[in-house]
C-alpha cells in the first residue's frame, strides 16, 4: 500500500524509465517532463516526451478491500484503489521525429508494463512511497475519437501526436486506525423477568 504521494510518484517513475532508456544517439536533447493542461497549449519544450494525468478514477475491479493490517498488527482502514489516465505526447520540430519519439516510447512501456518498487521509489527520494511488494501496471489504454477530442480541448488548436496509458490499481493506504474495543468476556440476559413494581 503506497502513501499518498503514490500518484505524483507513478508519474515521475514513467518519465524516468523512459529518460532513462532515451537512446542518447537519435534523442541527445529529448526532455521528458509531466505536463498540466495550461502546459498542452504553449508547450515548454522544443523535443521531447509530456506525460499529462487527465483522469484520476476509483478501481471499478476491486471495491471492497479488507482493512491494512500494520507491521505492528494493528488493523487500518481500507487503502482507496484508484487508476491513473495518463496522456503521452511526443513533441519535436519536425511530424517525423515527433513519430519515432513517440513510437520508441511505445515501445518502451510495453517492454517494461511492470514498475517495481525501486524503480517507483527511485525518482521520490525524498520518501518511500511504495513498499517493497509493491508494482504498478502500465498499460496503453486506446480512447475513442471524441474521447481524445476531450482530453485535447483545453489546446484545440495544438493538438500533437500522443497515445493514453492507464496505471492500475495503485493502492493509497490510509493512517486512521481502526480502534477496536476489547472481546467480551461474558453475556447477561435479562429475558423473561418481569421488573419489580
Amino acid at each position: 500500500m503506497a502513501t499518498y504521494y503514490a500518484i505524483a510518484a507513478t508519474g515521475q517513475a514513467i518519465l524516468g524509465l523512459l529518460a532513462d532508456a532515451c537512446p542518447k544517439p537519435e534523442f541527445a536533447g529529448a526532455r521528458f517532463e509531466p505536463y498540466q493542461a495550461s502546459d498542452l497549449q504553449k508547450p515548454a519544450m522544443e523535443e521531447g516526451l509530456s506525460l499529462y494525468l487527465y483522469r484520476v478514477a476509483i478501481n471499478g475491479s476491486i471495491r471492497n478491500p479488507p482493512p491494512r493490517l500494520g507491521p505492528d498488527g494493528r488493523r487500518y482502514r481500507p487503502s482507496l484503489l484508484i487508476d491513473l489516465h495518463y496522456l503521452l505526447t511526443a513533441w519535436a520540430k519536425t511530424a517525423a521525429r515527433q513519430q519515432r519519439l513517440l513510437g520508441w516510447a511505445m515501445r518502451t512501456l510495453e517492454d517494461t508494463p511492470i514498475l517495481p518498487q525501486g524503480l517507483l521509489n527511485h525518482y521520490t527520494p525524498e520518501r518511500e512511497v511504495f513498499r517493497p511488494n509493491e508494482t504498478v501496471e502500465v498499460i496503453f489504454e486506446p480512447v475513442s475519437l471524441q474521447d481524445m477530442i476531450n482530453i485535447w480541448e483545453v489546446a484545440k488548436n495544438n493538438q500533437q501526436p500522443s497515445a493514453t496509458y492507464l496505471a492500475r490499481a495503485i493502492a493509497l493506504e490510509s493512517e486512521l486506525d481502526l480502534s477496536e474495543l476489547p472481546l467480551v468476556q461474558t453475556r447477561v440476559f435479562d429475558y423473561g423477568k418481569v421488573p419489580a413494581c
